[in-house]
């Protein structure tokens, strides 16, 4: 029986793509551009902001690429590529603010069961204030550091870590919000 590779060998393509080969440099931009998309999207509430910061984020692997050292995945180096541009993108539209006003939450359940999905959770991490989103998603969803996320950010690590804990604050509350309207909805 003859196996059939579903994907070419990315090393070979990265190859291809170092050497301005563009069907490779366009084998790979597909292989990863729904993926990254998405990363740009947590970050980036408009759509063509996101596809934009994308974009940027693309030439730069193909302009970069020789920086590429083979240690790690290709498409961890990719994601932090983007990560680092939605964050350009959203400073260049003035959109990033570290609110330091306390959240006030009235009441907190601890029994959250309600059924949730990607667009809803998506939609909920949206309605965050940008500097709540941003170090929320680069913490929970990138799995960065507080250290890393203040360096990058150019915060201070507290500011990171209230930051966090605002938004998880947040996010309960509208998850509670859900909760309350799950069951009034299911009573009706």
């Amino acid at each position: 029986m003859k196996i059939i590779q579903l994907y070419k060998n990315e090393t070979s393509l990265i190859k291809g793509a170092l050497k301005n080969n563009r069907d490779a440099q366009h084998t790979l931009f597909e292989l990863h551009s729904p993926k990254m998309l998405s990363v740009c999207r947590y970050y980036i509430k408009d759509l063509q902001h996101a596809e934009e910061a994308m974009l940027n984020g693309f030439y730069k692997v193909f302009t970069k690429l020789k920086s590429f050292n083979q240690e790690g995945s290709f498409e961890g180096w990719i994601r932090k590529i983007m990560v680092r541009e939605s964050i350009s993108m959203l400073r260049k539209l003035k959109k990033v603010e570290f609110p330091q006003e306390e959240i006030i939450v009235n009441e907190t359940y601890n029994n959250i069961n309600i059924a949730i999905d990607v667009a809803q959770i998506q939609q909920l991490i949206d309605g965050l204030p940008e500097g709540y989103r941003i170090v929320f998603v680069m913490y929970a969803i990138e799995g960065y550091k507080h250290a890393e996320i203040a360096k990058e950010l150019q915060i201070s690590e507290g500011t990171s870590k209230s930051q966090l804990f605002k938004a998880r604050k947040l996010l309960q509350q509208q998850m509670n919000q859900l909760n309350r309207e799950s069951h009034v909805a299911n009573k009706i």
